[in-house]
């Protein structure tokens, strides 16, 4: 709200939109109430949210971050899976969710009223798991292993020699080729489990690697989320340590062409995001979570393979 109205953006509209709603939710058995009572009671740890035939693009990813941050702790919680479309492929016993259109749930309303709504959702839905909602343990602790990294490096990054490499990929994990690593990740997968996907590159123009989700969410059938890193980390990144501890992680990193150093530090924001990655991979594998890192020395080149390696695989 601040930003926006520092920009000359009215916000007055937004709040105009919440103040409607305000004393509805304040009403007994309210949208709110209902909402949070279908998600914890009837639905189970799975969510999917899209906002493609809603006019609030990118409420997915917001909604996403509240949910996942809020509720994810004590090995509890509701895990939010953005999808591309309100027919997407999720599998899995999901709640599908959406801003417009069709689907299990539909929530239509102004932008305003949307943002109160589910922060009244998330609340509830932490009162009824009896979790404190407000707080985010496990997104300090990746900040403390990311600090520890950076100063066991003294502002390089320490190379670390992969188990293997296949063309433009390099593979972190016990496999030879990005075939037999994406396997490795399907196979790890439980029944009520999912897979998260995590990718530490360029939301622009690395794009095409989000086609992954689907592709393994189809071979998988498992639900499989895809965050673009470090933004999950205070999103979904909670839920992975805090909640129901039944993921398995593939983390994608990359060489980046260029570098930028931060003005005040000995390292660089190439440096940072990958003591971030590592640093995460750190609190996954403590909790014995599967991880399999992939890097890609060339990022053009190594998604098409990791895409073509997927598509492969029966």
């Amino acid at each position: 709200m601040v930003p926006s109205a520092l920009l000359g953006i009215d916000v007055t509209t937004l709040l105009d939109n919440a103040s409607d709603l305000y004393a509805e939710l304040s009403e007994e058995n309210s949208i709110a109430v209902s909402i949070a009572y279908l998600m914890t009671t009837l639905a189970d740890q799975y969510c999917s949210f899209s906002d493609s035939q809603s006019t609030t693009p990118g409420l997915s990813d917001w909604v996403e971050q509240l949910l996942a941050e809020s509720t994810g702790k004590d090995g509890k919680g509701r895990l939010p899976i953005v999808i591309e479309r309100n027919d997407a492929f999720v599998a899995g016993e999901v709640l599908r969710i959406a801003f417009g259109g069709s689907s299990d749930l539909v929530v239509e309303g102004d932008l305003g009223a949307q943002f109160l709504l589910w922060e009244w959702i998330a609340a509830l839905i932490g009162f009824a798991l009896e979790i404190d909602p407000f707080n985010q343990p496990n997104v300090t602790e990746a900040k403390e292993r990311t600090s520890s990294l950076i100063q066991k490096w003294n502002g390089q990054v320490e190379k670390i020699a992969p188990r293997a490499s296949e063309g433009n990929v390099e593979i972190y994990a016990n496999s030879e080729t990005v075939s037999e690593a994406i396997r490795l990740v399907l196979d790890a997968v439980a029944s009520d489990g999912y897979i998260a996907i995590m990718a530490y590159l360029d939301r622009i123009d690395d794009q095409e690697i989000g086609e992954l989700r689907a592709l393994l969410a189809e071979r998988a059938n498992r639900p499989v989320t895809f965050g673009w890193g470090p933004r999950f980390l205070h999103s979904t990144g909670q839920f992975h340590k805090g909640g129901q501890q039944n993921g398995v992680f593939l983390q994608i990193t990359g060489d980046t062409s260029e570098d930028i150093d931060i003005p005040g530090k000995n390292f660089s924001f190439h440096t940072l995001i990958t003591a971030q990655a590592l640093g995460d991979g750190e609190a996954l594998t403590s909790r014995n979570l599967p991880l399999v890192r992939l890097h890609l020395t060339d990022r053009r080149e190594g998604i098409s393979e990791i895409l073509a390696a997927a598509r492969a695989i029966n």
